[in-house]
């Protein structure tokens, strides 16, 4: 499957590893997320949790915090999340809230739609 996806995902999960990769050389756990519109990174999010004892700094809530500051809005439609891993409660709320279209975590790339509340 992963032959068929185009290369931009590819890259887009890439740079959320090089994030997950920035979280561990800083102490952190290995966690990494990016934010996509248009097909352009606009937020970042290595995981932050140790280094800043924010037990909220999880890489998808920092991706959205950057994409937030550098759009300079809290609306995120038209935007894409790429995460290392599948997003917890926290993370996928945050998202929702966000109004993320849709959310790919894995090296796989698997989809996971639009980010819901209250999935259980």
């Amino acid at each position: 499957m992963t032959n068929t996806l185009p290369k931009a995902r590819k890259a887009f999960m890439q740079k959320a590893q090089e994030m997950e990769a920035l979280a561990v050389r800083t102490g952190d756990q290995s966690y990494g997320a990016v934010i996509v519109k248009d097909d352009k990174i606009v937020g970042l999010g290595p995981s932050r949790v140790v280094v800043s004892g924010d037990p909220t700094a999880h890489a998808e809530m920092e991706a959205i915090r950057d994409a937030s500051r550098r759009l300079k809005t809290a609306d995120l439609s038209g935007c894409e999340m790429y995460s290392t891993s599948a997003p917890c409660a926290m993370c996928e709320a945050a998202a929702s809230w966000a109004n993320i279209d849709d959310l790919i975590s894995g090296s796989d790339l698997s989809p996971g739609g639009r980010p819901r509340i209250n999935r259980c």
